[in-house]
């Protein structure tokens, strides 16, 4: 997502991109679905919903040094990452 690009749809894909990041190690995906209290089944209903997402960004938000790890993966900066979650929580 360039830096001036705000709407959801690409927003929703970075969110996306974040998911797969989080998952992708099992130990990061257990603290994810430990903290947030989601079910495997509510991660798989839920994964497409803009709230959702948000909260997925939100989680990294929330140990910076995910936040900063996935960005790099994701090759995008962290207020990227911020700013795909104010988006997707409009």
């Amino acid at each position: 997502m360039p830096p001036d690009e705000t709407n959801a749809e690409a927003a929703a894909t970075l969110a996306l991109g974040a998911l797969s990041w989080v998952l992708a190690d099992s130990e990061r995906a257990r603290r994810f679905l430990d903290i947030t209290g989601i079910t495997p089944d509510d991660l798989r209903a839920s994964a497409g919903t803009p709230a959702f997402l948000a909260a997925v960004i939100g989680f990294l938000e929330n140990h910076e040094p995910d936040l900063i790890a996935c960005a790099e993966a994701l090759q995008v900066t962290p207020e990227q990452l911020t700013r795909a979650r104010r988006v997707l929580e409009q």
